[in-house]
């Protein structure tokens, strides 16, 4: 497992996991940006797209999420360093609060035809600091519903445990690691 710096100020770190050419967070974009993987994973979510959305058009929801996808990277990338990422994120969870390293969770909040079903997922070494661990289209109500946002849950609890086995607790312990690679 490594870290990408993905925004150049040691703001925005993605994971790269073992045996991956490219960090989740590229991977996460060109997944949502590709309409034969968009369209072949909303033909098997169909159900949940109609039932949680009300969306039956296929071809809607791939260019939605297209759209969304470019905006949240535009967000995400594009965050001056007096905004911070603090803005975009919130916890993972509504019930449960880690002491560090918390579990952290971004969409677009305001959308106009229906809530955005992206979702970025990172964990937070400090105000502002966030590692990104991958991301999901979310089309029901808990991650644990569908094999593929319960992998999401797998994997941030798999970098967290990565980070808290190396000693990595804040941004100060992340960056002598970093250095020490």
């Amino acid at each position: 497992m490594t870290f990408d710096e993905i925004t150049g100020n040691g703001r925005l770190w993605s994971v790269r996991l073992d045996g991956e050419d490219d960090n989740e967070l590229f991977n996460i974009f060109d997944k949502w940006n590709d309409v034969h993987w968009l369209r072949k994973f909303f033909i098997a979510n169909k159900n949940d797209l109609l039932l949680n959305y009300g969306i039956y058009s296929i071809s809607e929801a791939v260019m939605d999420t297209i759209e969304d996808s470019e905006l949240l990277e535009n967000i995400l990338l594009d965050l001056s360093p007096n905004t911070g990422l603090d803005t975009l994120f919130r916890p993972l969870s509504n019930y449960v609060q880690e002491s560090y390293l918390e579990k952290e969770k971004a969409k677009i909040r305001k959308r106009k035809k229906h809530s955005s079903w992206l979702r970025i997922y990172a964990i937070k070494l400090n105000s502002g600091i966030f590692i990104i661990t991958g991301g999901a289209i979310k089309l029901t109500a808990t991650m644990q519903e569908r094999t593929h946002t319960a992998i999401e849950l797998i994997k941030i609890e798999k970098v967290r445990r990565f980070l808290i086995d190396n000693g990595i607790a804040d941004e100060t312990s992340f960056e002598d690691y970093i250095n020490e690679l």
